[in-house]
This record gives structure tokens, C-alpha cells and sequence, in this order.
């Protein structure tokens, strides 16, 4: 498929889907971190998913061979992928699904100011400072404000703020470097192969590897490696690769939403006015930031 200038229903369509399936996502990380670590949880993933991705480009066709000037970005790409899970992981061992959710997912924030800067033509406008500062303000509101109680853990509200920085960078390592000529398999795989080696070697330091892990925990390793890393997060590079960044990560707002819902039902967590406050502020920020502008129709004289 060509690269599009804008989402359009199938790009919408797709986006959602995938917003649902990492809603759901940040619930299965926080049930399987009751059995395991989560760096060697992260670690046990990435593991995993390098050998169904390999099976992936094996029935697609795809080589794993790297044009020279495209192996330092693949390498950096992977250390970053290692940063950005081991903090989301660690998030939602200390923290809510919800808080670290509505954190996490401030990442198109992060993209677009940083955009501003390293990608031509993404250019911060009125509009969307205005979102960045909508955004930000909720961001800032999730992390100080403590009166939910229960899990709200500052340390993990700031790993999550890290790893939304991380998935950012991700992105714009797809956009801004060699690799965007690279397909999103052959991204995806480098990500994952790094990403084994770096979590599970430094996974010892953070504590014992297994805690209390059964037949359901172990399920949830398996949903992660197979439709979450391999499937989920193929479709998401490719997305990327098509549509616009900043217009892919706008549909990310849902997520959040998505989230505090599931995590209120499922992990029956206490949802305060913070936590709802501060997704309704980086939502309508999130929104303004990616909304297209309207087409000004010239008029005849």
C-alpha cells in the first residue's frame, strides 16, 4: 500500500481495533506480573516473539539481511524497545492499570513536540500547542495528584511517563532514520531480539525471576508473545509506515479510555476524578494535536 496523507476508513478502522487490543493488553501485564518479574516477564517476551516473528518472515519472504547504514539505527531502536518495556512493565507492578495507562499513553505528546523538531513537515502549529499544553497539563495532573490511594505509586506514574518518552522515540526512530526504508517485520524483529538480550540479562537485578506463576499466567505469556508483540505490534509498525505518525498515534487517546474502563471492570481499581480528569485533558490534547485542518476552498472573484 502507497504511504497516505491522511487516515482514512480503513486506517481508522484498523487503528481502533488495535487500540482495543493494547487496552486489553496493559490488564494482561498486570495479572501476569503477579507470576512473574516484570523485567524477565518483558525479557520472556521479546525471547518469544523473535522466534514467531522469524517464522513470520519465513512464510512472507522477507530477508533479515540489513543494508550496512541501516544496523546502528536497528541496534539503537532495540535499546530503546529494552528501556520502554522495562519501565512499562515495572509501571504496572507499582501502579494502577488506569493511572499508568492514561500516563502511557501521552506518548503522542512526546511525538509531536518532538516532531516539531527532527521531522520536516510536522511542524508544531497554534492548534497544536494548544493541545500539547492540554495534554501536558493532564499528564502533570495524573502524576501529582495522589488522592486516589490504593496502588497510585509515584515511582511507577514516572516510569510509565519514561516509557511513553520510549514509545515516542520508537517512532520517530521508524520516521527519521534508515530504517524507515526497512520493512516493519525486519524493525519489529531487531526491537525484540535486543530487547531479549538487554531485559533478561539485567533482569536478575530487579528480584527473584518467578513469583507465584500458573497455568493462567502462563496463557497470558503466550497472548503476549503471539497476537500482542508478533501480530499487534507488526500491524502497528506498518501503520506507521503508511499514515502519517502523528495521525497513527492520535487514534493511541482511545487506549487510555479503553483501559480505565477495563481496568474499573476487570481488576475492579478505584477510578478518581484525577485519573478521569486528566484522561479527559490529554484526550482533547491528543485530539487537537492530530485533527486535520480544514481545506480553505478558494473563492472566485
Amino acid at each position: 500500500m502507497p504511504p497516505k496523507t491522511h487516515i482514512d476508513t480503513f486506517g481508522a478502522v484498523s487503528l481502533v481495533g488495535l487500540a482495543l487490543l493494547l487496552a486489553i493488553n496493559q490488564v494482561v501485564i498486570k495479572v501476569a506480573n503477579d507470576a512473574f518479574q516484570p523485567v524477565f516477564f518483558a525479557g520472556a517476551r521479546s525471547a518469544g516473539a523473535v522466534f514467531c516473528i522469524l517464522l513470520w518472515m519465513k512464510w512472507r519472504g522477507v530477508k533479515l539481511v540489513l543494508p550496512r547504514t541501516v544496523v546502528p539505527s536497528a541496534l539503537l531502536i532495540g535499546v530503546v524497545f529494552s528501556v520502554e518495556f522495562l519501565l512499562l512493565f515495572t509501571a504496572l507492578d507499582l501502579t494502577t492499570v488506569s493511572r499508568a495507562s492514561v500516563i502511557f499513553y501521552s506518548m503522542p505528546l512526546w511525538l509531536a513536540l518532538s516532531a516539531h523538531f527532527l521531522i520536516p513537515g510536522d511542524r508544531l502549529t497554534p492548534r497544536k500547542t494548544l493541545g500539547l499544553v492540554l495534554a501536558f497539563t493532564g499528564v502533570a495532573w495524573a502524576i501529582l495528584d495522589r488522592s486516589d490511594g490504593g496502588e497510585a505509586s509515584l515511582l511507577g506514574d514516572l516510569c510509565a511517563l519514561g516509557a511513553a518518552m520510549g514509545w515516542a522515540a520508537t517512532a520517530l526512530l521508524v520516521k527519521a532514520t534508515p530504517l524507515r526504508t526497512v520493512r516493519p517485520e525486519v524493525q519489529l524483529f531487531y526491537q525484540v531480539a535486543v530487547s531479549a538480550v538487554v531485559l533478561l540479562a539485567v533482569a536478575p537485578l530487579f528480584g527473584p525471576l518467578f513469583r507465584d506463576p500458573h497455568p493462567i499466567h502462563y496463557l497470558a505469556l503466550a497472548f503476549q508473545i503471539v497476537v500482542v508483540v508478533t501480530f499487534g505490534f507488526i500491524f502497528w509498525l506498518w501503520l506507521i509506515s503508511i499514515y502519517p505518525a502523528s495521525g497513527v498515534a492520535s487514534f493511541s487517546f482511545l487506549s487510555p479510555v479503553l483501559s480505565v474502563l477495563l481496568g474499573w471492570l476487570l481488576l475492579d481499581e478505584m477510578v478518581g476524578v484525577s485519573v478521569l480528569g486528566a484522561l479527559a485533558l490529554v484526550a482533547a490534547g491528543i485530539v487537537l494535536i492530530n485533527r486535520t485542518p480544514k481545506v480553505q476552498v478558494p473563492q472566485n472573484v
